[in-house]
């Protein structure tokens, strides 16, 4: 009776700029208490949570200074319409077209069919998730569109001999003062290492993989560091970013038209490339790293850890390899005076001032961090993060620490590992190693020399200088 009110009693305090107290809407039963999100207590301080990037431009003329202008009514599907205020040109956000299904159906489609079903079989379990009636002639001839993108289709058969379609994945939701999805490919994990001699090392890699979601240590994750906001610094010198464009950057370009939602990319991302491509291998991985373990691999390594600058104290502070592995690192950072022309010597932020040495009580306890993209391809475990605008980026301290978790939990050695963060444009990727490794009594290149062109490496301790290659 009270909702059948609601409507007149909007009509009648409309004139007066009034609203109605009853909701215009019945308050559903059917939901479950407890699901909604808790507000924050008064004086509680904001979560730093950076606004998402906007990597939308014009086709024509690649501005950003467009407005929305209406939608475009297709039979299973509405598509937001742009307009180009330079150009005045109108475009959409996909660059799919003649499509008559909607491109998040067509992708849900596509990963069905790489996850071991057949297309009939596929397309009834699509029909019973989003009521597309689709055809199993039309997901063929998708299937032979993407192959050049979807390269998991050559390992499927082979994949389904040793798998049910069943136990290809394993799916595990982690709350870690977030809900993360974890994801692992298990049979195509299987046929990386066992059929690929390059890969035979990372058998302990898979081992931990498949025991993630029963063997990970929750509790550290909700009161450790997390890897992204760690106050840890490393050099930057004898190391070399390259800049590149890969199968990633296709995939996040092909994926990135059906995403609505911001926030909702790298779901989106890591879900598709983990079902279609043929080198992913997990998603959302747990990773951590100790106290203990720092210093273990700084005895091993013999780098130099420095912090970031804070309010207290305007000078980063450096904590130094021990004396008893490499004791002319000690004697570099305590009086860098004597050493003007190593820049190995130098603070990564500031060269004014004297670096204040600190004892190794000031490393945090415990680093913890969720690796986007984990890979096995060319003999070596790739560390993907995606991030929008990647151009302007620079997450070198955070893969870092990634790789140096990953090769604790594992077993693995660093020079196995490489990093690079990407978005659908650019792809920068670089050796750990020698982020953490600085040889010492060698004559040093500038340049390196490879099949893909000529690199310089970076001389800079305070920057990061991307090199081309020549």
């Amino acid at each position: 009776m009270l909702n059948k009110l609601t409507v007149p009693l909007q009509k009648l305090l409309r004139p007066f700029g009034l609203r109605s107290p009853v909701p215009s809407e019945p308050i559903s039963t059917s939901d479950k208490i407890g699901t909604g999100t808790a507000k924050a207590p008064l004086g509680s301080p904001k979560p730093s949570a950076k606004a998402p990037q906007n990597t939308l431009t014009c086709p024509a003329c690649l501005s950003q200074n467009f407005v929305r202008r209406g939608f475009r009514k297709k039979k299973r599907e509405k598509i937001q319409l742009y307009q180009c205020k330079d150009c005045q040109k109108t475009f959409t956000h996909q660059l799919t077209h003649g499509k008559h299904y909607p491109l998040p159906a067509m992708l849900e489609a596509l990963s069905l069919y790489h996850l071991g079903h057949s297309c009939a079989s596929a397309c009834r379990v699509l029909k019973s998730k989003t009521n597309y009636n689709l055809h199993p002639t039309t997901l063929s001839n998708w299937l032979k569109e993407f192959q050049h993108i979807c390269r998991f289709s050559r390992l499927r058969p082979y994949a389904l001999k040793r798998y049910h379609p069943k136990y290809f994945t394993v799916t595990a939701t982690l709350a870690h003062r977030q809900l993360y999805r974890y994801r692992f490919h298990r049979a195509k994990c299987n046929l990386i290492i066992r059929e690929d001699i390059k890969h035979r090392n990372f058998g302990p890699l898979e081992e931990f993989l498949e025991m993630v979601p029963s063997e990970t240590p929750h509790q550290y994750f909700q009161d450790g560091l997390r890897a992204s906001e760690s106050p840890l610094i490393f050099s930057k010198t004898q190391m070399i970013v390259r800049p590149k464009h890969n199968l990633a950057n296709q995939l996040a370009e092909f994926v990135l038209q059906s995403v609505k939602d911001r926030k909702a990319r790298h779901d989106a991302i890591q879900k598709f490339m983990l079902y279609n491509d043929s080198v992913t291998v997990a998603t959302e991985v747990p990773v951590y790293i100790t106290k203990d373990d720092l210093l273990h691999l700084q005895t091993q390594l013999g780098f130099q850890i420095f912090t970031k600058p804070s309010l207290t104290s305007p000078t980063p502070s450096v904590i130094p390899a021990p004396s008893s592995v490499i004791p002319s690192v000690v004697e570099e950072s305590l009086s860098p005076s004597r050493h003007s022309g190593d820049e190995s010597a130098r603070t990564p932020e500031s060269d004014s001032g004297q670096a204040r040495m600190t004892n190794q009580a000031d490393l945090p306890k415990l680093i913890t961090g969720h690796i986007d993209i984990l890979q096995i391809r060319n003999g070596q475990v790739h560390i993907l993060d995606y991030k929008p605008n990647a151009a302007k980026e620079k997450p070198i301290e955070q893969l870092t620490l990634y790789a140096m978790a990953l090769s604790r939990l594992t077993g693995l050695r660093m020079y196995e590992f490489k990093c690079a963060w990407f978005d659908e444009k650019d792809y920068f990727e670089f050796y750990p190693l020698h982020v953490v490794h600085k040889p010492k009594g060698r004559r040093r290149r500038k340049n390196v020399y490879t099949k893909s062109g000529t690199f310089s490496i970076n001389q800079d301790p305070k920057k990061l200088v991307v090199s081309i290659a020549k």
